[in-house]
């Protein structure tokens, strides 16, 4: 049965959560499927996201239903990614951690990036075993170099990224001229105005450098505009929002043939030609401290790989062939950054990013998972 775990925070939440109710509480609501009610079983897996609520989980009732507990962790920026400051998620992650090893005494962790939780799960690991960062790129985030981070005991990338910048940088759509006005546009590096599938690679190559010029651009004007913000304000006002238009436009939505997979065309919210301007998508809203800590590439500590280049935990990457969102160059890409030996790269043929399709694609995935780790903790 579900149950909900609140877990008390290190820090303050601060200003940066809308809710006046969370805050005051400083507690963490996650969720808990465990094997036996009213028992802990030794080992615990956390899946973790920087915003996604967790505590609904798809993956906690089948994990413990293979005896081990499963934990679905809530950040402080639960359903709400305009915000995030990757380095608090990392110590809302160790709050729980310690909470679960200290209160709930469970032996073994094995802390599951799902999604955007692949670098977020690094990241943390990473400063769980060698802490370095004091605070987020523009101010607003922990010092984890005293916040209590216990190391988790291995780590799984599932259906993973290497990171927020780097997704976003590749989805970012370089055909939008002003950054004010979404239908101001580049005919030429316009992606749903081509009708040719599959799509000629060097202009695949133009569209990759111009996304990164554009994501250059907006990480120089959000660094242009926090000094003159404090100029103007000092200290009292710390950041503001923005917009971002076209956050849903990487080729790999349209041709299939980049990064091969057997998914179909589209995206985790349906067409892209549709999702690329709604704001539904990531990205699209965001402040100015944020950016920089979470979306640009040029500034964010939450770069999975070169965070498990640090790690030397055990590491499993496994990812779902029909993903919409992340591709096999990704999961390789995590899977080749860890330096140790004791690393494996599980595919599952026919899995989607959510594990969509027979039941049996998330049970057998999570056999594999939970028998690899009983292996490598034993």
């Amino acid at each position: 049965m579900r149950e909900l775990m609140p877990v008390r925070m290190q820090e303050s939440m601060g200003a940066d959560v809308y809710s006046g109710i969370a805050r005051a509480s400083g507690l963490l609501w996650c969720g808990r499927e465990r094997t036996q009610p009213g028992a802990n079983s030794d080992t615990v897996f956390v899946y973790c996201h920087p915003s996604s609520n967790f505590v609904g989980h798809y993956a906690l009732a089948p994990t413990a239903a293979l005896g081990i507990d499963a934990v679905g962790v809530v950040t402080r920026y639960a359903g709400n990614d305009t915000q995030v400051i990757l380095e608090n998620c990392v110590a809302d992650l160790g709050s729980v951690i310690t909470h679960l090893r200290n209160n709930e005494g469970y032996d073994k962790i094995v802390l599951v990036g799902n999604s955007g939780g692949g670098g977020l799960s690094a990241f943390y690991q990473q400063q769980a075993e060698k802490p370095t960062v004091r605070d987020a790129p523009a101010g607003g985030g922990t010092d984890l170099t005293t916040a209590s981070l216990p190391p988790a005991d291995a780590l799984v990338m599932l259906n993973a990224h290497s990171g927020r910048a780097a997704l976003l940088q590749g989805w970012l759509d370089p055909a939008v001229h002003d950054e004010n006005d979404p239908f101001d546009r580049d005919p030429d590096l316009d992606l749903f105005s081509r009708d040719e599938v599959p799509l000629d690679l060097d202009w695949v190559v133009r569209y990759r450098s111009a996304q990164a010029d554009r994501a250059t651009r907006v990480t120089e004007w959000a660094q242009q505009q926090l000094a003159q913000l404090h100029t103007s304000y000092g200290d009292s006002v710390p950041d503001l929002p923005f917009r971002i238009h076209g956050t849903c436009a990487d080729p790999r939505f349209v041709d299939t043939t980049i990064d091969p997979s057997d998914r179909q065309p589209g995206t985790l919210w349906g067409e892209a030609i549709s999702a690329n301007l709604r704001p539904v998508t990531l990205g699209s809203v965001s402040t100015l401290r944020s950016w920089l800590s979470q979306w640009s590439t040029a500034t964010t500590n939450g770069h999975g790989p070169s965070c498990l280049q640090q790690v030397t935990v055990p590491v499993l990457v496994a990812y779902g062939t029909a993903d919409k969102g992340c591709f096999p160059s990704m999961a390789r890409e995590l899977y080749d950054a860890a330096t140790h030996r004791e690393k494996e790269l599980l595919t599952v043929p026919g899995a989607g990013h959510y594990f969509e399709g027979p039941p049996e694609l998330l049970t057998d995935t999570l056999a594999t998972i939970t028998g690899w780790a009983e292996q490598v903790l034993s």
